[in-house]
Protein backbone atom coordinates (compact mmCIF):
# COMPACT_ATOMS: atom_id res chain seq x y z
CA UNK A 1 0.00 0.00 0.00
CA UNK A 2 1.14 3.41 -1.10
CA UNK A 3 2.76 5.87 1.78
CA UNK A 4 0.97 8.81 2.76
CA UNK A 5 2.75 11.91 2.51
CA UNK A 6 2.26 12.19 6.12
CA UNK A 7 3.55 8.94 6.24
CA UNK A 8 6.62 9.29 4.69
CA UNK A 9 9.99 10.10 5.72
CA UNK A 10 11.77 13.19 4.73
CA UNK A 11 14.13 11.23 2.24
CA UNK A 12 11.07 9.85 0.96
CA UNK A 13 9.43 13.09 0.40
CA UNK A 14 12.37 14.21 -1.29
CA UNK A 15 12.81 11.18 -3.82
CA UNK A 16 8.79 12.13 -4.67
CA UNK A 17 9.88 15.66 -4.61
CA UNK A 18 12.72 14.93 -7.57
CA UNK A 19 9.97 12.44 -9.39
CA UNK A 20 7.61 15.20 -9.87
CA UNK A 21 10.57 17.47 -11.38
CA UNK A 22 11.96 14.69 -13.76
CA UNK A 23 8.37 14.28 -14.57
CA UNK A 24 8.52 17.10 -16.57
CA UNK A 25 4.87 18.02 -15.41
CA UNK A 26 2.88 19.58 -18.00
CA UNK A 27 5.81 19.96 -21.01
CA UNK A 28 5.71 18.69 -24.18
CA UNK A 29 9.48 18.21 -25.19
CA UNK A 30 10.10 19.25 -28.67
CA UNK A 31 11.90 15.97 -29.45
CA UNK A 32 13.00 12.18 -28.05
CA UNK A 33 16.50 13.62 -27.53
CA UNK A 34 15.26 16.88 -25.08
CA UNK A 35 13.68 15.02 -22.93
CA UNK A 36 16.24 13.06 -22.57
CA UNK A 37 18.74 16.00 -22.05
CA UNK A 38 15.78 17.36 -19.49
CA UNK A 39 16.03 14.37 -17.41
CA UNK A 40 19.38 13.84 -17.80
CA UNK A 41 20.11 16.73 -16.30
CA UNK A 42 18.14 16.90 -13.46
CA UNK A 43 19.17 13.57 -12.37
CA UNK A 44 23.09 14.83 -12.93
CA UNK A 45 21.91 17.37 -10.19
CA UNK A 46 19.97 14.81 -8.29
CA UNK A 47 23.33 12.41 -7.78
CA UNK A 48 25.16 15.38 -6.77
CA UNK A 49 23.04 16.75 -4.11
CA UNK A 50 22.36 12.88 -2.42
CA UNK A 51 26.35 12.57 -2.81
CA UNK A 52 26.13 9.80 -4.50
CA UNK A 53 28.81 8.43 -7.10
CA UNK A 54 26.90 7.58 -10.21
CA UNK A 55 26.86 10.87 -11.66
CA UNK A 56 28.46 10.67 -15.22
CA UNK A 57 29.59 14.79 -15.02
CA UNK A 58 29.81 17.50 -12.99
CA UNK A 59 26.87 19.46 -13.22
CA UNK A 60 26.57 23.21 -14.47
CA UNK A 61 24.66 25.92 -13.01
CA UNK A 62 26.11 29.46 -14.82
CA UNK A 63 23.66 31.24 -11.37
CA UNK A 64 23.27 34.44 -13.02
CA UNK A 65 20.89 37.41 -12.95
CA UNK A 66 21.84 39.87 -15.87
CA UNK A 67 24.41 38.48 -17.55
CA UNK A 68 22.16 35.30 -19.64
CA UNK A 69 20.36 38.63 -21.50
CA UNK A 70 23.44 40.67 -21.70
CA UNK A 71 25.22 37.79 -23.80
CA UNK A 72 21.94 37.04 -25.39
CA UNK A 73 21.74 40.16 -27.23
CA UNK A 74 19.51 42.34 -24.76
CA UNK A 75 20.75 45.27 -22.29
CA UNK A 76 19.72 45.70 -18.78
CA UNK A 77 16.95 48.47 -19.96
CA UNK A 78 16.04 46.54 -22.73
CA UNK A 79 15.44 43.29 -20.10
CA UNK A 80 13.45 45.32 -17.57
CA UNK A 81 11.06 46.89 -20.31
CA UNK A 82 10.40 44.78 -23.34
CA UNK A 83 9.30 41.03 -22.51
CA UNK A 84 9.93 40.16 -25.82
CA UNK A 85 13.36 41.29 -25.99
CA UNK A 86 14.64 39.57 -22.58
CA UNK A 87 13.23 36.14 -23.37
CA UNK A 88 14.30 36.09 -26.78
CA UNK A 89 18.00 37.28 -25.42
CA UNK A 90 17.16 34.39 -23.03
CA UNK A 91 16.91 31.83 -25.68
CA UNK A 92 19.94 32.76 -27.08
CA UNK A 93 22.07 32.49 -24.60
CA UNK A 94 21.17 29.31 -23.94
CA UNK A 95 20.88 28.10 -27.31
CA UNK A 96 24.65 29.47 -27.85
CA UNK A 97 26.00 28.33 -24.16
CA UNK A 98 24.17 25.02 -23.45
CA UNK A 99 24.61 25.22 -19.66
CA UNK A 100 22.37 22.26 -17.43
CA UNK A 101 20.55 25.12 -15.88
CA UNK A 102 19.75 28.50 -15.77
CA UNK A 103 17.76 30.52 -13.60
CA UNK A 104 13.99 32.29 -14.99
CA UNK A 105 14.32 35.75 -15.87
CA UNK A 106 11.45 36.12 -13.70
CA UNK A 107 13.61 38.08 -11.17
CA UNK A 108 13.94 40.67 -13.96
CA UNK A 109 11.09 42.37 -12.74
CA UNK A 110 8.83 44.64 -14.99
CA UNK A 111 10.28 48.64 -15.39
CA UNK A 112 6.85 50.20 -15.94
CA UNK A 113 4.95 48.72 -12.94
CA UNK A 114 7.60 49.57 -11.14
CA UNK A 115 7.23 53.25 -12.32
CA UNK A 116 3.67 53.23 -11.40
CA UNK A 117 4.25 52.47 -7.82
CA UNK A 118 6.72 55.03 -7.46
CA UNK A 119 9.37 51.89 -5.97
CA UNK A 120 11.65 53.28 -3.69
CA UNK A 121 13.82 50.20 -2.52
CA UNK A 122 15.63 49.67 -5.53
CA UNK A 123 16.71 51.58 -8.50
CA UNK A 124 16.54 50.08 -12.28
CA UNK A 125 18.32 50.91 -16.09
CA UNK A 126 16.28 53.19 -17.47
CA UNK A 127 14.57 54.95 -15.12
CA UNK A 128 17.32 56.24 -12.51
CA UNK A 129 20.08 54.51 -13.41
CA UNK A 130 21.68 54.49 -16.84
CA UNK A 131 20.51 51.93 -19.45
CA UNK A 132 23.20 49.62 -19.08
CA UNK A 133 23.34 49.63 -15.56
CA UNK A 134 21.83 46.38 -13.36
CA UNK A 135 19.55 47.16 -10.72
CA UNK A 136 20.44 47.88 -7.29
CA UNK A 137 19.12 47.90 -3.81
CA UNK A 138 18.80 51.14 -1.66
CA UNK A 139 18.90 50.33 1.89
CA UNK A 140 16.99 52.78 4.42
CA UNK A 141 15.63 52.15 7.56
CA UNK A 142 12.08 51.25 6.14
CA UNK A 143 10.86 49.63 9.74
CA UNK A 144 11.91 51.98 12.80
CA UNK A 145 12.90 50.58 15.89
CA UNK A 146 9.61 51.67 17.31
CA UNK A 147 7.53 49.37 14.81
CA UNK A 148 9.30 46.66 16.33
CA UNK A 149 6.18 45.66 18.26
CA UNK A 150 3.94 45.87 15.57
CA UNK A 151 5.87 43.71 13.55
CA UNK A 152 5.83 41.31 16.02
CA UNK A 153 2.24 41.64 17.15
CA UNK A 154 0.76 41.61 13.37
CA UNK A 155 3.27 41.45 10.81
CA UNK A 156 0.62 41.61 7.68
CA UNK A 157 -0.96 45.01 9.32
CA UNK A 158 2.81 45.88 9.22
CA UNK A 159 3.72 45.20 5.71
CA UNK A 160 0.49 46.87 4.55
CA UNK A 161 0.05 50.00 6.50
CA UNK A 162 3.00 50.48 7.36
CA UNK A 163 5.65 48.89 4.98
CA UNK A 164 4.31 49.08 1.38
CA UNK A 165 3.92 52.82 2.05
CA UNK A 166 7.33 53.42 2.89
CA UNK A 167 8.59 51.41 0.08
CA UNK A 168 6.02 52.29 -3.10
CA UNK A 169 5.33 56.05 -3.19
CA UNK A 170 2.27 55.61 -5.00
CA UNK A 171 0.36 53.01 -1.67
CA UNK A 172 1.19 56.46 0.82
CA UNK A 173 -2.54 56.75 0.70
CA UNK A 174 -2.80 53.32 2.12
CA UNK A 175 -1.95 54.19 5.81
CA UNK A 176 -5.11 55.52 6.40
CA UNK A 177 -6.47 51.75 6.30
CA UNK A 178 -8.10 50.56 9.31
CA UNK A 179 -6.71 46.87 10.43
CA UNK A 180 -7.93 44.51 8.49
CA UNK A 181 -9.50 42.78 11.32
CA UNK A 182 -11.87 45.06 12.17
CA UNK A 183 -14.07 44.27 9.69
CA UNK A 184 -15.13 40.71 11.91
CA UNK A 185 -18.46 43.49 12.79
CA UNK A 186 -20.55 45.23 10.29
CA UNK A 187 -20.00 48.66 11.89
CA UNK A 188 -16.67 48.58 12.00
CA UNK A 189 -16.52 47.08 8.46
CA UNK A 190 -18.45 50.46 7.37
CA UNK A 191 -15.04 52.52 8.74
CA UNK A 192 -13.30 50.09 6.52
CA UNK A 193 -15.12 50.66 3.27
CA UNK A 194 -15.55 54.00 3.63
CA UNK A 195 -11.60 54.81 4.00
CA UNK A 196 -11.44 52.25 0.57
CA UNK A 197 -13.60 55.40 -0.35
CA UNK A 198 -11.00 58.12 -0.14
CA UNK A 199 -9.70 60.02 -3.66
CA UNK A 200 -5.87 59.76 -2.58
CA UNK A 201 -6.55 55.72 -1.48
CA UNK A 202 -8.91 54.90 -4.82
CA UNK A 203 -5.66 56.37 -6.88
CA UNK A 204 -3.52 54.52 -5.46
CA UNK A 205 -5.70 51.44 -5.29
CA UNK A 206 -5.54 52.29 -9.12
CA UNK A 207 -1.69 52.12 -9.93
CA UNK A 208 -1.71 48.59 -7.63
CA UNK A 209 -4.37 47.03 -10.18
CA UNK A 210 -2.80 49.15 -13.79
CA UNK A 211 1.21 47.60 -12.00
CA UNK A 212 -0.88 44.11 -11.56
CA UNK A 213 -2.17 44.00 -14.97
CA UNK A 214 1.50 44.68 -16.39
CA UNK A 215 3.10 42.13 -14.21
CA UNK A 216 0.30 39.66 -14.90
CA UNK A 217 1.16 40.39 -18.63
CA UNK A 218 4.80 40.21 -18.29
CA UNK A 219 5.07 37.41 -16.15
CA UNK A 220 2.33 35.29 -18.51
CA UNK A 221 5.46 35.50 -21.38
CA UNK A 222 8.08 34.76 -18.88
CA UNK A 223 6.27 31.71 -18.31
CA UNK A 224 6.09 30.96 -22.49
CA UNK A 225 9.69 30.85 -22.13
CA UNK A 226 10.23 28.68 -19.27
CA UNK A 227 8.12 26.18 -20.96
CA UNK A 228 9.67 26.40 -24.57
CA UNK A 229 13.10 26.20 -22.81
CA UNK A 230 12.44 23.45 -20.78
CA UNK A 231 10.74 21.25 -23.78
CA UNK A 232 13.97 22.10 -25.55
CA UNK A 233 15.84 20.19 -22.52
CA UNK A 234 17.28 23.01 -20.96
CA UNK A 235 16.34 23.03 -16.93
CA UNK A 236 14.94 25.76 -14.84
CA UNK A 237 16.76 25.14 -11.72
CA UNK A 238 14.99 27.20 -8.50
CA UNK A 239 11.63 26.24 -8.35
CA UNK A 240 11.10 28.48 -5.11
CA UNK A 241 12.66 31.98 -3.11
CA UNK A 242 12.98 32.43 0.80
CA UNK A 243 15.44 34.47 2.71
CA UNK A 244 17.22 33.93 6.13
CA UNK A 245 14.82 35.17 8.87
CA UNK A 246 17.64 37.72 10.00
CA UNK A 247 18.40 38.92 6.40
CA UNK A 248 14.33 39.57 6.17
CA UNK A 249 15.20 42.17 8.73
CA UNK A 250 18.49 43.36 7.74
CA UNK A 251 17.96 43.93 3.91
CA UNK A 252 15.41 45.70 3.42
CA UNK A 253 13.47 46.20 6.67
CA UNK A 254 15.49 47.80 9.23
CA UNK A 255 19.10 47.83 6.82
CA UNK A 256 22.28 46.62 7.88
CA UNK A 257 23.57 50.07 10.36
CA UNK A 258 20.59 50.05 12.34
CA UNK A 259 19.88 46.27 12.92
CA UNK A 260 23.86 45.91 13.69
CA UNK A 261 23.23 48.63 16.78
CA UNK A 262 20.00 46.42 17.52
CA UNK A 263 22.06 43.72 18.32
CA UNK A 264 23.32 45.53 21.43
CA UNK A 265 20.56 47.96 22.14
CA UNK A 266 17.43 45.80 21.01
CA UNK A 267 18.35 41.67 21.75
CA UNK A 268 15.54 40.95 23.00
CA UNK A 269 12.83 43.02 20.37
CA UNK A 270 15.47 41.56 17.41
CA UNK A 271 15.14 38.13 18.33
CA UNK A 272 11.40 38.43 19.35
CA UNK A 273 11.23 39.80 15.42
CA UNK A 274 13.52 36.62 14.53
CA UNK A 275 11.30 34.41 16.11
CA UNK A 276 8.18 35.81 14.10
CA UNK A 277 9.98 35.87 10.87
CA UNK A 278 10.63 32.40 10.75
CA UNK A 279 7.05 30.37 10.07
CA UNK A 280 6.60 33.23 7.69
CA UNK A 281 9.86 32.89 6.03
CA UNK A 282 9.28 28.91 6.15
CA UNK A 283 5.73 29.45 4.38
CA UNK A 284 7.38 31.37 1.64
CA UNK A 285 10.41 28.66 1.26
CA UNK A 286 7.59 26.11 0.71
CA UNK A 287 4.95 27.66 -1.62
CA UNK A 288 7.56 27.83 -4.50
CA UNK A 289 7.99 23.97 -5.23
CA UNK A 290 4.16 23.34 -4.26
CA UNK A 291 3.58 25.45 -6.94
CA UNK A 292 6.57 24.50 -9.79
CA UNK A 293 6.88 21.07 -9.11
CA UNK A 294 10.49 22.00 -8.04
CA UNK A 295 12.02 20.85 -5.14
CA UNK A 296 15.27 23.75 -4.98
CA UNK A 297 14.48 26.69 -3.16
CA UNK A 298 16.97 29.38 -3.55
CA UNK A 299 18.15 31.35 -0.06
CA UNK A 300 21.10 34.22 -1.10
CA UNK A 301 22.27 34.71 2.43
CA UNK A 302 23.56 38.36 3.15
CA UNK A 303 24.51 39.23 6.35
CA UNK A 304 25.72 35.89 7.81
CA UNK A 305 29.00 35.73 6.19
CA UNK A 306 32.50 35.87 7.86
CA UNK A 307 33.00 39.42 9.52
CA UNK A 308 29.42 40.61 9.37
CA UNK A 309 28.55 38.72 12.62
CA UNK A 310 30.81 37.64 15.62
CA UNK A 311 30.54 33.84 15.92
CA UNK A 312 28.41 34.55 19.27
CA UNK A 313 25.86 37.06 17.76
CA UNK A 314 26.05 34.10 14.48
CA UNK A 315 25.05 31.46 17.37
CA UNK A 316 22.64 34.36 18.88
CA UNK A 317 20.82 35.62 16.11
CA UNK A 318 21.81 33.96 12.81
CA UNK A 319 21.67 30.55 12.61
CA UNK A 320 19.04 29.24 14.88
CA UNK A 321 16.24 30.79 12.77
CA UNK A 322 18.23 29.53 9.94
CA UNK A 323 18.32 25.97 10.83
CA UNK A 324 14.73 25.83 11.56
CA UNK A 325 14.07 27.37 8.32
CA UNK A 326 16.47 24.59 6.54
CA UNK A 327 15.09 22.16 8.76
CA UNK A 328 11.27 22.41 8.19
CA UNK A 329 11.89 23.16 3.67
CA UNK A 330 14.42 19.37 4.09
CA UNK A 331 11.23 17.59 6.23
CA UNK A 332 9.15 18.44 3.44
CA UNK A 333 11.10 17.30 0.75
CA UNK A 334 12.99 20.52 -0.37
CA UNK A 335 16.32 21.43 -1.16
CA UNK A 336 17.38 24.48 0.40
CA UNK A 337 19.84 26.08 -2.12
CA UNK A 338 21.58 28.65 0.00
CA UNK A 339 23.92 31.09 -1.79
CA UNK A 340 26.85 31.90 1.07
CA UNK A 341 27.74 34.93 0.07
CA UNK A 342 31.22 36.49 0.85
CA UNK A 343 33.46 34.22 2.92
CA UNK A 344 31.73 31.02 5.15
CA UNK A 345 35.30 29.67 6.01
CA UNK A 346 34.26 30.09 10.18
CA UNK A 347 30.87 28.80 9.30
CA UNK A 348 31.19 25.73 7.90
CA UNK A 349 30.68 23.56 10.82
CA UNK A 350 27.32 24.52 11.26
CA UNK A 351 26.32 22.93 8.07
CA UNK A 352 27.46 19.76 9.17
CA UNK A 353 24.39 19.82 11.66
CA UNK A 354 22.17 19.54 8.62
CA UNK A 355 21.37 15.84 7.27
CA UNK A 356 23.33 14.52 4.84
CA UNK A 357 22.60 15.15 1.00
CA UNK A 358 19.93 17.49 1.98
CA UNK A 359 21.22 20.92 0.50
CA UNK A 360 23.41 22.69 -1.96
CA UNK A 361 25.38 25.20 -0.51
CA UNK A 362 26.58 27.54 -3.39
CA UNK A 363 30.34 29.19 -2.16
CA UNK A 364 31.63 32.87 -3.35
CA UNK A 365 35.10 33.93 -1.11
CA UNK A 366 34.83 30.67 0.59
CA UNK A 367 38.19 28.24 0.71
CA UNK A 368 36.84 25.49 -1.69
CA UNK A 369 39.36 22.60 -0.32
CA UNK A 370 39.03 23.41 3.41
CA UNK A 371 35.09 23.18 2.40
CA UNK A 372 35.50 20.13 0.72
CA UNK A 373 36.92 18.62 4.20
CA UNK A 374 34.83 19.56 6.10
CA UNK A 375 31.37 19.25 4.76
CA UNK A 376 32.04 16.87 1.80
CA UNK A 377 31.10 13.90 2.72
CA UNK A 378 27.64 16.00 4.12
CA UNK A 379 26.89 18.52 1.74
CA UNK A 380 27.05 19.40 -1.70
CA UNK A 381 29.18 22.23 -2.49
CA UNK A 382 28.77 24.66 -5.69
CA UNK A 383 30.56 27.81 -7.43
CA UNK A 384 33.75 29.72 -6.29
CA UNK A 385 34.61 30.57 -9.92
CA UNK A 386 35.82 33.82 -9.21
CA UNK A 387 33.18 36.78 -11.23
CA UNK A 388 36.50 38.54 -11.42
CA UNK A 389 38.31 35.90 -13.31
CA UNK A 390 34.77 36.14 -15.40
CA UNK A 391 35.46 39.43 -16.57
CA UNK A 392 38.61 40.02 -16.94
CA UNK A 393 40.57 36.86 -17.73
CA UNK A 394 41.13 34.79 -20.10
CA UNK A 395 39.64 31.28 -21.39
CA UNK A 396 43.00 29.54 -20.23
CA UNK A 397 42.63 31.18 -16.79
CA UNK A 398 39.00 30.37 -16.58
CA UNK A 399 39.86 26.45 -17.36
CA UNK A 400 42.75 26.76 -14.88
CA UNK A 401 40.54 27.97 -12.28
CA UNK A 402 38.00 25.43 -12.70
CA UNK A 403 40.40 22.47 -13.29
CA UNK A 404 41.10 23.01 -9.28
CA UNK A 405 37.54 22.91 -8.16
CA UNK A 406 37.22 20.14 -10.20
CA UNK A 407 40.27 18.20 -8.71
CA UNK A 408 39.37 19.30 -5.14
CA UNK A 409 36.13 20.19 -4.55
CA UNK A 410 34.81 17.30 -7.15
CA UNK A 411 36.53 14.70 -6.15
CA UNK A 412 34.56 12.20 -5.70
CA UNK A 413 31.47 13.74 -6.54
CA UNK A 414 29.22 16.69 -4.92
CA UNK A 415 29.94 19.28 -6.71
CA UNK A 416 28.23 21.83 -9.10
CA UNK A 417 30.54 24.07 -11.11
CA UNK A 418 29.07 27.67 -10.85
CA UNK A 419 30.43 31.16 -10.34
CA UNK A 420 30.75 32.44 -6.76
CA UNK A 421 28.21 35.26 -7.39
CA UNK A 422 24.90 35.10 -9.20
CA UNK A 423 26.36 37.22 -12.42
CA UNK A 424 25.35 40.55 -13.81
CA UNK A 425 27.66 40.34 -16.30
CA UNK A 426 30.46 38.34 -18.43
CA UNK A 427 32.82 37.73 -20.97
CA UNK A 428 31.47 35.15 -23.96
CA UNK A 429 34.37 33.44 -24.18
CA UNK A 430 35.14 32.85 -20.31
CA UNK A 431 31.82 31.85 -19.81
CA UNK A 432 31.97 29.52 -22.79
CA UNK A 433 35.35 28.31 -21.24
CA UNK A 434 33.51 27.30 -17.43
CA UNK A 435 31.03 25.78 -19.52
CA UNK A 436 32.91 23.49 -22.38
CA UNK A 437 35.99 23.26 -20.21
CA UNK A 438 33.28 21.70 -16.96
CA UNK A 439 31.84 19.16 -19.68
CA UNK A 440 35.28 17.68 -21.10
CA UNK A 441 37.20 17.68 -18.25
CA UNK A 442 34.51 16.75 -15.16
CA UNK A 443 33.54 13.82 -16.02
CA UNK A 444 33.75 10.88 -13.75
CA UNK A 445 36.33 7.91 -14.23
Amino acid sequence: MEKTWKEMTREERQEARFDRWLSGEGLQFKSPEAKARYERRITRMKDAIQLKKTPDRVPILPWATFMMPLLGGATPKEAMYDADKLTSAMMNYLTEFDPDFYGSPIIIINGKALEILDYKLYKWPGYNLPDNYVYQCIEDEYMKVEDYQHFIDDPTDFWLRKYLPRIMGALDPLQQIPPLYGTMELPPTWTFLFTLGLPDVQEALKKLMEAGRLSFEWSGKIAEFDKEAQESGFVQFSGGFTKAPYDFLADTLRGSRPLMADLFKNPDLLLKAIDRMTPLAIGTGLAGPEASGNPIVFIPLHKGADGWLSDDHFRTFYWPSLKKLFMALIDEGCVPFPFAEGGYNTRLEYINELPRGSCLWLFDQTNMAKAKEVIGKTTCIAGNVPISKIMTGTPEQVREVCKELIDTAGKGGGYVMSMGCAADEGKPDTVKAMIDFTKEYGVYK
